[in-house]
């Protein structure tokens, strides 16, 4: 399929589809009643854990869509993470669930990145697989990754990566031969890696700040505690119209605020931390000195205010259409009916507090990935902000009385990166995990010794040796595998016996071997190869040739070079012994010194070494040519400890 004609995924989002692996292509009828089935069955499988979970931009949502341009009848939606990338890969994990629920599901998953599942493992994919080979070949499917193999030869299993299969004839293909589909286990390994710690992860996500905000906005957040997003990103994304309607706070005005405590994601909290901002004076917020101990909590809650008072301004701008209840939709009945089926409600009597708590939050999550898809012009933060306060019923006394019992805030100690822990990050994020040797936790008083023995020079010339040797197309140019993990070994007479076949040796005759033919073997000829050896002789011939005028083309250019100070940046071989013999030099004839002006060879590994680290130390610590090139054979450079 030309990638023109695909549908184009919006940036920092993530589309899923949900396919039937063996669907009754006769009765269509059938076919739509069981994915609305089995639309019920999967949201409530997943609402446990969706309506805990926070999104930053747009929630996780499925839609039925009908069979069309050769795709089959599926499940499907599209989410916006915004700048929380760890939102699609809790998509991931949820799509690896219901295909390990439901076997007779394959999922596939894109971004506008393409395949970011096969970019996770990179590095263990095969050579032939690519973006333009892995179009509707890869699945997850009864939770692990299937990957199409590739079929060379007649008869084989699999699909030629000249032509993409499509989506009815892969998953008839999956299958039917699940098991030759199965991804290889360091691939399924890289994705486990990066879905480990799920679900768990959710709650590692979250960050509990004290913030120090309006009474109306306190009751919001404990009756809906998502619309911490929308609030955060009107804030972070605000403009100078946004701003107008902050003058005055007409909805959230100042005067009576509490201390309470305010569920964020890490994303959400970085966000409304780190931006420095300083409100209006017409807008009655002010903030104590920053030597307050309460100064955070200050800023955190002032800032709150400023985004669900732009939220709130935006109210009914989307439509003026009024929103159905839950109740009303015909999903909702189904959808309740699969919660209680799975124990969503623990037990709970129908009425107490626990059961309206989780019902609200079963409703919140139904309207967001139900009701907000089929009809998105209604669902508006703002509009849910004021109908929950014109619903809601608070005392001031009340909530003050809790500031005295308000958990402890989390530690945002995690905002703080040390360069070593960047640096180990970067490194799992690559793919190339520190060696045994390095995972070691290296206090301060030996950190600075290991950063000096931690790398070899030998290893940075045999990683750029292997570098200049591997292969490369249009593509670019491949890093060696074995610059990463393998133990490597130089033989340097090896290497010597190498350049001297290619070259010849200045020293050393030629071998008549390689211009004579053997006389006793003529004899042996027939005449019928008495032209093929004169051909050989001439070819061998024409060679010898060749190789000795282009040594006399680079005796004469070693020449050349020699009166310009292009030699005097190199370091030769014998520049220290020359050192050491200059009383001896004076002395010697005219004949000796014609010869000290010959051209000595070059250590070349000590030029590269040299030039490598000139490189590095013109950077000052910065990213640059030399560092990202050490980086990406997996050799580290401590830094210059020489300040001068």
């Amino acid at each position: 399929m030309d990638a023109l004609r695909r549908p184009a995924i919006p940036e920092d989002a993530v589309q899923y589809k949900l396919f039937l692996v063996q669907p009754d292509p006769s009765d269509a009828g059938t076919n739509e009643k069981f994915l609305q089935q089995l639309l019920e069955n999967i949201l409530a499988e997943i609402a446990p854990l969706l309506v805990q979970y926070i999104w930053q931009h747009q929630p996780f949502n499925l839609t039925r869509y009908p069979e069309k341009g050769g795709e089959p009848a599926h499940l499907g939606g599209v989410t916006v993470f915004g700048d929380n990338v760890e939102d699609e890969w809790f998509i991931t994990y949820l799509l690896n669930c219901i295909t390990c629920t439901f076997k007779d599901v394959a999922a596939v998953v894109n971004d506008n990145d393409g395949q970011f599942l096969l970019i996770e493992a990179a590095e263990h994919l095969p050579k032939w697989l690519d973006p333009d080979s892995s179009e509707n070949r890869v699945f997850l499917y009864q939770g692990e990754l299937h990957i199409l193999p590739n079929r060379i030869h007649p008869g084989e299993i699999g699909w030629p990566k000249e032509s993409v299969p499509t989506v009815g004839q892969a998953l008839e293909m999956l299958h039917l031969h699940t098991e030759h589909c199965l991804a290889r286990k360091p691939i399924r390994s890289a994705l486990a890696r990066r879905l480990d710690g799920y679900p768990e992860k959710i709650q590692q996500n979250f960050h509990h700040a004290h913030c120090y905000i309006p009474a109306s906005i306190a009751v919001v957040l404990s009756r809906s505690p998502d619309l911490i997003a929308p609030a955060v990103s009107a804030f972070y994304l605000r403009d100078p119209l946004d701003l107008q309607a902050c003058r005055t706070f007409r909805t959230f005005p100042p005067d009576a605020r509490v201390m309470t405590s305010v569920k964020f994601t890490r994303c959400l909290y970085a966000q409304l931390n780190q931006q420095s901002f300083i409100p209006d004076r017409r807008s009655g917020f002010t903030l104590p000195p920053r030597t307050h101990p309460q100064y955070r909590a200050h800023e955190l809650g002032m800032k709150l205010a400023h985004g669900f008072e732009i939220l709130c301004s935006k109210s009914g701008q989307s439509s003026s259409v009024q929103e159905p209840s839950v109740s009303s939709n015909p999903l909702w009945r189904g959808f309740l009916d699969s919660l209680k089926k799975n124990g969503y409600f623990k037990g709970e009597l129908e009425g107490s507090a626990r059961y309206k708590d989780l019902m609200m939050s079963a409703e919140n999550f139904f309207k967001q990935s139900i009701t907000s898809t089929h009809q998105p012009g209604i669902y508006n933060h703002g509009d849910e902000v004021l109908k929950i306060l014109k619903d809601a019923s608070y005392s001031l006394e009340d909530l003050n009385l809790q500031e005295a019992h308000l958990p402890p805030e989390d530690s945002d100690a995690w905002l703080d990166i040390s360069p070593q822990e960047l640096e180990r990050l970067l490194e799992e994020r690559g793919g190339r995990g520190l060696s045994d040797s390095t995972r070691k936790t290296v206090g301060p008083d030996n950190e600075e010794q290991e950063e000096e023995t931690g790398y070899s020079l030998v290893a940075v010339t045999q990683g750029m040796k292997s570098f200049i040797n591997a292969m490369s197309s249009h593509e670019g140019a491949e890093i060696p595998r074995s610059c990463l993990s393998d133990p490597f070994s130089f033989d340097p007479d090896a290497v010597t016996s190498a350049l001297d076949r290619l070259l010849g040796n200045k020293d050393d005759e030629l071998d008549s071997d390689d211009f004579e033919d053997d006389d006793d073997g003529d004899e042996e000829d027939n005449e019928n190869k008495d032209e093929e050896v004169q051909k050989d002789e001439s070819d061998e011939q024409t060679d010898a040739e060749t190789l000795e005028s282009l040594r006399k083309y680079m005796d004469e250019m070693d020449q050349e070079l020699q009166s310009t100070n292009i030699g005097k940046s190199f370091t030769q071989t014998n520049k220290v012994g020359n050192k050491s013999d200059t009383n001896k030099s004076s002395s010697v004839t005219a004949g000796s010194e014609l010869a000290e002006e010959e051209i000595q060879p070059l250590d070349v590994d000590l030029n590269l070494v040299k030039n490598l680290l000139e490189s590095l130390a013109s950077q000052a610590g910065l990213a640059g040519p030399a560092s990202n090139l050490l980086q990406s054979l997996g050799i580290h450079i401590p830094p210059d400890a020489d300040k001068s």
